[in-house]
């Protein structure tokens, strides 16, 4: 079996389908994907991973690639999942991080299983919605308050959406992986990620399973996201960061401001020149302090 495609039950029978990069070894760290996403986002070397003395875990959220649909589910219904796979691994303590549509993920990690989670990180992470003193859909780019739009209306409406877009997704990808954000008026930072050429194969990959998983992956994260998360982030009692980047049109400043005052004592990070992508060349900085709680 690969490192890069392995199983694990979740506790009510759905098939959950994770990785594994960097040191075997290593302190365990789960990494939640973004939204749409899966288990192959990740760092385009992962010796970085193993410098930074990790051993990465990811895993496809329900619906996606290779692990089964959960119709309806909330966040905090990840805190099971990812569980059942520290526990398949055999892995009793570990750190937990996620990016954007992942954020409100690990932060539900962090509060349901504090006896375990050792620190945890919301990178570009979205606030919940509604949340009080914030324009949840200001500052957005177009594109993203159009599909949130469909959210708000519904399974029906969101499914079309989606269903279309992904597959604009992977005619973009396969004319060019920096193209996978085609249409967005991305900040200078982000395009200039994209650019990055060790990152093409990265995307080519991910974007595959993606469409290999179909729509409901994609679909089932944007429903979570616009309903309640099915658990409160001041029951957070671990070290978290709460990190995020001041040119970000994806999920805007806004909502890291508002979780950088809502999550029980975050330690705060804003990037000024740093839009919603991360830095791959800050990759072993970010992650050590996951591993060891230093920079």
């Amino acid at each position: 079996m690969s490192r890069h495609e392995q199983f694990a039950a979740a506790a009510d029978g759905r098939t959950l389908c994770f990785a594994e990069w960097g040191d075997p070894d290593g302190f365990p760290v789960f990494t939640l994907h973004g939204t749409p996403g899966g288990r192959l986002n990740r760092h385009p070397d992962e010796s970085r991973y193993a410098e930074a003395g990790a051993r990465i875990i990811t895993y496809d959220r329900p619906g996606y690639g290779g692990s089964d649909r959960d119709p309806g589910r909330m966040v905090v219904d990840c805190v099971a999942d990812v569980a059942a796979i520290a526990d398949a691994l055999s892995i009793e303590t570990f750190s937990v991080a996620g990016g954007s549509g992942g954020g409100p993920h690990a932060l539900a990690v962090a509060a349901r299983l504090p006896d375990r989670v050792v620190r945890a990180r919301c990178d570009v992470g979205c606030a919940p919605y509604p949340s009080d003193g914030l324009d949840w859909l200001a500052g957005m780019d177009p594109k993203n308050v159009a599909e949130f739009g469909r959210a708000l209306e519904g399974e029906a409406s969101l499914l079309s959406y989606v269903v279309k877009h992904l597959a604009e997704m992977v005619a973009n990808v396969a004319e060019d992986p920096s193209k996978i954000l085609d249409g967005f008026e991305l900040s200078e930072a982000d395009r200039a990620v994209l650019q990055r050429t060790e990152l093409a194969q990265v995307i080519r990959e991910a974007t595959e399973d993606l469409a290999r998983g179909g729509p409901w992956g994609w679909v089932d994260d944007d429903l979570v996201l616009v309903k309640p998360w099915g658990f409160d982030i001041s029951e957070i009692r671990v070290p978290v960061e709460v990190r995020y980047g001041l040119t970000d049109v994806l999920v805007p400043a806004a909502h890291g401001d508002w979780l950088a005052a809502h999550v029980p004592n975050a330690t705060v990070v804003t990037e000024a020149g740093k839009g919603h992508l991360s830095d791959l060349d800050k990759v072993v900085e970010t992650t050590r302090w996951l591993v060891t709680g230093t920079y």
